[in-house]
């Protein structure tokens, strides 16, 4: 049940949906000041919320980009959440956070991790039969990276059940590893939190695909930017998550 509440309120933290739903309250209001007021407050919420030049400073403040100072760890762990299937052929595709499986492919490749563990089941509420730690596997497997320096664990759906079952792993097979988690950098708060709650020792972060511009133009400043709507979706569910985390972790 949380796990089905959390998706609804993930769509309702969406800036589109509020926007969406002001505009309704726009059309369907029989009132002419009633409509204006419900106009502006679109107007207001859409440039506010779609300006790269705000979501651009407010991101670079949250995250942290600090990479670790030590270099060889026993073993990366790659949350999940980076890819999906797709139907058409059946193999692995990418999304944004592609860059948390690539960056752990280039350590491993340079001799910085020993192994590579892939965390990530199936969030998805209708079909959660494909898990994405297959699809990952599959894919390491296909670029030449050996059996032995793959793990996956295949039930988790959030990071709270990444850290549970990556650390159960590593610790059946592994107790004294050197651990490296490899994540997007805004996600690194919260998975700090959480890892540190439950691994009780010490754990280095990788971050990887970072969001906002560090360099703006004037166009940032004036041209709405559909990305800046993502950033800010983003960024209001990691903050609820580092909230309800710092209590349930």
């Amino acid at each position: 049940m949380i796990f089905i509440l959390s998706k609804i309120l993930l769509f309702l933290i969406k800036p589109i949906v509020w926007i969406c739903v002001l505009l309704i309250f726009a059309v369907a209001s029989k009132q002419p000041k009633q409509r204006k007021r419900y106009l502006l407050y679109t107007l207001i919420i859409f440039f506010f919320f779609s300006n790269g030049f705000i979501a651009g400073k407010i991101v670079n403040t949250y995250v942290s980009g600090d990479y670790p100072k030590s270099q060889k760890y026993d073993v990366g762990i790659v949350l999940g959440g980076f890819s999906g299937l797709n139907k058409r052929n059946n193999e692995i595709a990418f999304n944004g956070a592609g860059d948390r499986l690539f960056q752990a492919i280039a350590l491993y490749k340079k001799g910085y991790i020993k192994q590579i563990l892939i965390s990530g089941g199936n969030a998805n509420i209708i079909d959660s039969q494909v898990k994405e730690a297959d699809l990952a596997f599959k894919y390491l497997k296909l670029i030449g990276i050996p059996d032995t320096a793959i793990l996956i664990e295949k039930r988790s759906r959030n990071t709270v059940e990444n850290a549970r079952y990556s650390m159960a792993l590593i610790t059946k097979n592994n107790p004294n590893a050197k651990i490296l988690v490899i994540t997007s950098a805004w996600h690194i708060p919260r998975a700090k939190l959480i890892f540190d709650k439950q691994a009780k020792r010490n754990i280095e972060y990788y971050p990887t695909n970072f969001m906002g511009n560090t360099e703006f133009e004037l166009d940032n400043l004036i041209i709405p930017n559909a990305t800046a709507l993502t950033i800010w979706e983003l960024l209001f569910k990691e903050w609820i998550g580092l909230a309800v985390d710092s209590f349930r972790a």
